[in-house]
């Protein structure tokens, strides 16, 4: 008679084979950021077609500009607010499930914690920024141009600083135990750790508005970094040696 099986552990069956019982992985990280990444980019292109092929105008335009954009397009305001917000929901969960895989890989080092802390704080910016798009896009009679210019910028700095930011910090702790311990391929663990810095920086972008361009390059770079890691992490430290021998 067979003892109850402890969980993780290898235990023969009734042939006498051995058998491995893993504890439950939950969700794909791989589709997860799959799909956060699908609705960013929807976030980009669908209101763009609503708005007759213009695009949500940057905080650095005009503030007539910027409100003419607002309340001529409230339908693509509103889409975006809501692909947006859509967005931040896998991703924070993508976090939570990255945290929990590299501490199965045994992973003892700061890496995860910086990356849970950092997916969490990107979901929650990202989130925050979603939201206050959909509510720049409800019709409110008088609004003022400078009051939407503001609020404008508020969703960049949300949307745009704060969320990269936070991404970079999520690929960053991602990536250098992956580097170290060989759980990806070298190359893309030092992609990441490119893209990261590229993230860091673009905090600059509050200072010198040139370097913006950072910010597109970290967030859908960044995430596209995320689903091939999503689907390469190894699930448990009997999946590494193999890896590493390959």
């Amino acid at each position: 008679m067979s003892r109850p099986a402890i969980r993780g552990e290898e235990v023969p069956d009734g042939d006498g084979l051995s058998q491995r019982r893993r504890r439950p992985d939950g969700p794909n990280a791989g589709i997860l950021a799959t799909v956060s990444l699908v609705l960013s980019v929807a976030a980009v292109v669908l209101p763009a077609a609503i708005a007759s092929g213009q695009f949500f105008i940057s905080p650095f335009e005009y503030s007539q500009s910027v409100a003419g954009y607002l309340t001529t397009h409230p339908d693509a305001v509103v889409a975006t607010g809501f692909l947006v917000f859509a967005a931040s929901v896998p991703l924070g969960i993508y976090a939570a499930t990255s945290y929990a895989r590299l501490l199965r890989l045994g992973v003892r080092v700061p890496g995860p914690n910086i990356a849970f802390f950092g997916g969490i704080a990107a979901s929650v910016f990202l989130a925050l920024s979603g939201l206050l798009t959909w509510a720049v896009g409800q019709s409110v009679a008088g609004q003022s141009p400078a009051v939407l210019h503001t609020l404008n910028y508020f969703v960049f700095a949300l949307g745009g600083i704060g969320f990269v930011g936070g991404l970079g910090l999520l690929i960053a702790g991602i990536g250098v135990p992956s580097l170290i311990l060989h759980l990806i391929p070298r190359w893309l663990a030092w992609f990441g750790l490119v893209l990261a810095a590229l993230a860091e920086i673009s905090f600059l972008a509050m200072l010198v508005p040139e370097l913006a361009f950072l910010l597109p390059i970290g967030r859908f770079l960044g995430l596209g970094w995320l689903v091939a890691v999503g689907f390469l992490l190894p699930r448990s430290r009997h999946e590494v040696p193999r890896r590493e021998k390959q």
